[in-house]
């Protein structure tokens, strides 16, 4: 079984950003970027089932600039066998991204594509489940644990109410959540190696995918400070303050 996993170069999660004087876009000058930590989990599950031999092939994939060849070295380090990179200086929606990588599926016939669930700079989730429409295959979303049976993944994905299992027929997408695993360091050694894997960069051009899209950012701001909290040296005080400062009770 060949699984494709899409990984996403972000800025550091450790990082405050910054919002551009101009507003129209985040600061990344001098940001430290790294991988998506749902990307993270979506790669460790396929390393996993590899181990397990119930793959053959680990493909990590990402849509980006040239610099998000240094996420898919990681992504290799971690136990990816290979990577491709559609490189591209294009601000893209999600389902720009999802064209490609429906291309790329398209061309490499992989039985599982896993996805994080959502990117931390945008928090948009529709990825995963955009490739799914335009592939037409089974999705499973949120999916906190993922099993292997024969011909189908067994799914328990995290819903409003508690949890649900589906199964999926192969090939099918699912979208990794923060409870699926948790994400290996890579080694000193497997970095070496990684130096060694083939990482292929294609041109979105190439895949005949055409970068059109119809969402434009109008402005970027950044959050608005909250005032210090402050300390109350009684119970009788606090509720003083909830009923007529903040007036909620």
């Amino acid at each position: 079984m060949k699984i494709m996993v899409a990984v996403k170069r972000v800025v550091d999660y450790n990082i405050k950003v910054r919002v551009r004087a101009d507003q129209s876009d985040v600061d990344l000058s001098n940001a430290k970027m790294a991988l998506n930590p749902f990307c993270e989990i979506a790669l460790e599950e396929a390393i996993r089932l590899k181990e397990k031999g119930q793959a053959s092939e680990v493909i990590a994939v990402s849509v980006g600039p040239s610099q998000a060849q240094e996420q898919l070295r990681t992504a290799l380090a971690m136990g990816a066998d290979r990577a491709i990179l559609l490189e591209t200086e294009a601000a893209l929606s999600s389902l720009n991204v999802a064209k490609l990588l429906k291309a790329l599926v398209d061309r490499e016939q992989p039985q599982l594509i896993i996805t994080g669930k959502q990117a931390i700079d945008t928090d948009n989730n529709q990825t995963g489940q955009m490739l799914a429409a335009l592939a037409g295959y089974a999705q499973g979303t949120f999916a906190s644990s993922l099993e292997l049976q024969g011909e189908e993944v067994l799914v328990m994905r995290e819903v409003d109410g508690g949890s649900q299992q589906v199964a999926l027929q192969l090939p099918a997408i699912v979208t990794a959540d923060l409870r699926l695993n948790e994400p290996r360091y890579a080694s000193l050694p497997n970095i070496m190696k990684a130096k060694k894997k083939p990482l292929e960069v294609l041109q979105p051009e190439a895949l005949g995918v055409a970068l059109t899209s119809n969402l434009r950012v109008l402005r970027v701001e950044a959050p608005t400070e909250r005032p210090p909290g402050i300390r109350v040296d009684s119970v009788a005080a606090l509720v003083d303050k909830l009923k007529h400062e903040a007036r909620v009770i």
